[in-house]
């Protein structure tokens, strides 16, 4: 009995060189790109498979744009469940030699318990017109968070069940590292489809800024990089960082610029039950109509120019795409971390020349938390369209409740007169 608890506390004290390697990820470029490429040098080899690759991935990203909110929504729900799988399969191939009981079952199950939670909330927020109509829905949604609960402790049981005693620490180091996994992929992803129905604009700038900052800061260390940025990723510059912020901003102010012009993108993003679509129709906000802006001194002399007109939320692509140069990297530094924790290059080998599913969407990960916060903290205000779909779903004794107060109170502050009868 000593023995194996000491031969535990020699597991658990490991070092990080101790940790088992993981099995390098396979060569997936494809043949074609092998052949056309083959008499180039290793660095101009990847430097075209990345150039090809990003290509037909934004091409890609722009389609789906153009199918719509609910294809978005769909992608980011992929790119979640990817995410999730790369991490845990690394915990999976690191110790897979010790036979835990359960783990990947149980890995599954809460992310399925966690995505019924979120989007279930979802549902009951933007959908509550729909629900209404369908006595199902309304049981589901009235108990919504005790039913997660529920299911919750049910795989909680589970793991507690599945304990063996010469496995205790290990076992809990993975249900440790499921809940971390989930926090950085299921929470993020979810704050990403919150963005998305503030309107799509607060989705696409954010997200096209980290990714533009990703591509012109790998173009500007490519060429120009000389001065290391940070041990974790040794192949980051200090060049490349201060060219990616630059173009950063410059792209996010003109991004935003285009998008700001139409509809489509600046609308909240809102469910009809009428016709069973999402829409984009509304009167633009003012963050979204052209305002004339007056020049500061010191650059009058420069430009030439004593006022400019612009959108008013073009001032805030400023914060987003500095936020996305400056700080969004950190969740690449951050990921470069963990790899070299566990001796990976790449988290999998879904895109040849990028790697996984999460090596091109660390930084998104950051984005996505902040733009949420941003909305909440400096532009979203009350919301009547969704406080009326809230208020149609009352009872008629809680609505006439509500018109009552709401009645009183417009006639305190001498909105209506004391006389007029409802």
């Amino acid at each position: 009995e000593v023995d194996l608890e000491e031969r535990l506390c020699e597991l658990d004290l490991r070092s990080d060189s101790d940790v088992p390697d993981v099995p390098p990820p396979t060569d997936s470029t494809p043949e074609i790109l092998k052949r056309a490429l083959s008499g180039l040098s290793a660095r101009w080899k990847n430097w075209w498979i990345r150039g090809i690759l990003t290509l037909a991935m934004i091409s890609g990203f722009f389609l789906i744009i153009y199918l719509g909110s609910f294809m978005l929504m769909l992608l980011v729900l992929s790119i979640q469940v990817k995410c999730y799988h790369e991490i845990i399969t690394i915990g999976y191939r690191v110790y897979h030699s010790y036979d835990l009981p359960w783990f990947r079952s149980l890995s599954w199950y809460f992310l399925l318990c966690v995505n019924y939670f979120f989007y279930g909330e979802t549902v009951a927020d933007y959908f509550a017109t729909f629900v209404q109509r369908r006595e199902q829905l309304q049981f589901l949604i009235r108990y919504h968070r005790f039913i997660s609960f529920a299911l919750y402790l049910t795989g909680f049981c589970m793991f507690v069940l599945s304990l063996v005693k010469k496995h205790y620490r290990l076992q809990f180091y993975m249900f440790a590292w499921t809940h971390v996994t989930l926090l950085i992929t299921v929470t993020q992803s979810h704050l990403v489809i919150q963005n998305l129905f503030e309107g799509m604009i607060w989705f696409l700038v954010p997200i096209s800024s980290v990714i533009c900052n990703d591509i012109t800061a790998y173009i500007f260390g490519f060429f120009f990089g000389r001065t290391p940025l940070i041990k974790l990723s040794p192949k980051k510059t200090w060049e490349g960082f201060i060219g990616g912020f630059f173009s950063t901003v410059v792209f996010g102010f003109i991004f935003s610029y285009f998008l700001a012009q139409h509809q489509y993108f600046v609308c909240p993003v809102e469910y009809n039950s009428d016709t069973n679509r999402f829409v984009t129709e509304c009167e633009p906000s003012e963050l979204f109509q052209m305002k004339k802006y007056s020049v500061p001194p010191l650059l009058q002399a420069v430009l030439g120019w004593e006022t400019v007109n612009m959108y008013p939320f073009q001032m805030h692509s400023f914060a987003l795409s500095t936020f996305a140069s400056l700080i969004g990297p950190f969740g690449g530094f951050f990921a470069s971390g963990f790899k070299r924790a566990f001796k990976i290059k790449d988290f999998a080998d879904t895109i040849p020349g990028h790697g996984g599913i999460m090596d091109r969407f660390d930084c998104q990960y950051l984005m996505a938390t902040f733009v949420h916060v941003y909305i909440t903290s400096f532009i979203r205000g009350p919301n009547p369209s969704k406080l009326l779909k809230q208020l149609l779903i009352l009872q008629p004794e809680q609505q006439l409740s509500v018109y009552k107060t709401l009645k009183s109170h417009l006639v305190e502050k001498g909105i209506l007169q004391p006389s007029l009868r409802g």
